[in-house]
C-alpha cells in the first residue's frame, strides 16, 4: 500500500474532482454508471470500462483515507 500512501492528497483530491466527477453535465457518469450496475443494465464492455475508469479515483480516495490512522507519521 505504499502506492497509496504515495499520492498526495491534493492529488487525490483532484483526480476525484476532474476524473471522477467528469462529465458534470448532465449528471457524473460514475453515478450515471453506478445507478446503471444496481439495475442491472451494466451489460456493455464500454460501460464497465467506464465505471472502472470514473470509479478509481473513488476507491483511491477511500484506501487512503483508511490508511489514514495506519500511516505513521514524521516526528519532526
Amino acid at each position: 500500500m505504499t502506492f497509496v500512501d504515495r499520492i498526495s492528497w491534493p492529488i487525490a483530491l483532484a483526480l476525484v474532482g476532474f476524473l471522477g466527477l467528469s462529465p458534470f453535465v448532465p449528471e457524473p457518469h460514475v453515478w450515471e454508471k453506478l445507478k446503471m450496475l444496481f439495475d442491472g443494465t451494466l451489460t456493455q464492455p464500454v460501460d464497465v470500462f467506464d465505471l472502472a475508469l470514473h470509479g478509481t479515483p473513488w476507491v483511491l480516495f477511500a484506501l487512503k483515507l483508511v490508511r489514514l490512522p495506519s500511516t505513521p507519521r514524521d516526528p519532526q
